[in-house]
């Protein structure tokens, strides 16, 4: 089977591709029709914006389950994603990029898992899964799409922190400095609103999944106030590098690394 990949992302990644076809896809859990599909040098490839076309879904409102599905429907093996996050490591500055290995999940209303005991998936190696379902996540996160990641940040020469702890909070709305204190002392690295549960329903339709994470502030109480238009306007600043880090991951041999997102 041919190995596809999707980027899941957000406006620093939307201009990506030229001339690409729109999908729809109809999911247990939705219809899904905001997938652009384009072939690279005969591989085919779809980007899925997560807060939909003209950015207007918030965090905890994405179908998250049915963007996931959709892409495990159209064949997807490989998943590089795109956050921007907030640092809470002073060593870890704005406009940096993160490519975290662990995550600690702070989410509170979301579903997350496809297992309710009764759904079965059927996969395309012959074998299914239902009824109690039990996943390791020792390695949340791709070690092979990590380690591609890392090497396409460090060929443009990005700032680049090659492990992390990324924190998943349900937003809209910023921390407070008190839970920014908490996350630390956690031994937290950076705080988002969306690798959950995308990283988790990813491993549970046995795909590969990263992210690279784009610093655009600093915690609540490290710095006078938080913006949403200041996370705006660091992202769009550095969309062209975001774009270079997306081609090389592109134009990337599949590394030799084992994972074990498939087992």
């Amino acid at each position: 089977m041919q190995d596809k990949i999707a980027i899941i992302g957000g406006s620093g990644v939307y201009g990506l591709f030229r001339k690409a076809k729109k999908v729809s896809v109809k999911t247990p859990y939705g219809k899904v029709d905001n997938i652009s599909k384009v072939k690279h040098k005969n591989q085919e490839m779809f980007f899925l914006p997560r807060h939909g076309p003209k950015h207007s879904v918030p965090p905890h409102l994405i179908n998250y389950r049915a963007n996931l599905y959709a892409l495990y429907e159209l064949g997807v093996s490989r998943i590089f994603a795109t956050n921007a996050v907030g640092s809470i490591d002073t060593s870890i500055n704005p406009g940096d990029f993160v490519i975290p290995d662990q995550i600690i999940d702070m989410t509170k209303h979301r579903p997350l898992t496809y297992y309710d005991g009764q759904t079965k998936i059927n996969f395309s190696d012959g074998t299914s899964r239902q009824g109690v379902v039990h996943l390791d996540y020792t390695n949340p996160y791709c070690p092979k799409l990590r380690t591609q990641y890392i090497k396409a940040v460090e060929e443009i020469g990005g700032m680049v922190h090659t492990k992390g702890v990324h924190i998943c909070a349900d937003g809209p709305r910023f921390e407070t400095p008190a839970e920014i204190i908490m996350y630390q002392k956690m031994g937290g690295t950076v705080v988002g609103m969306t690798t959950i549960p995308e990283a988790i329903l990813a491993r549970e339709l046995k795909m590969c999944y990263a992210t690279l994470c784009l610093i655009t502030n600093y915690g609540a109480g490290m710095q006078e106030k938080i913006t949403h238009e200041e996370v705006v306007r660091l992202f769009k600043e550095k969309t062209d590098t975001i774009k270079e880090i997306m081609k090389n991951i592109v134009a990337q041999k599949m590394l030799d690394i084992k994972c074990d997102c498939k087992d």
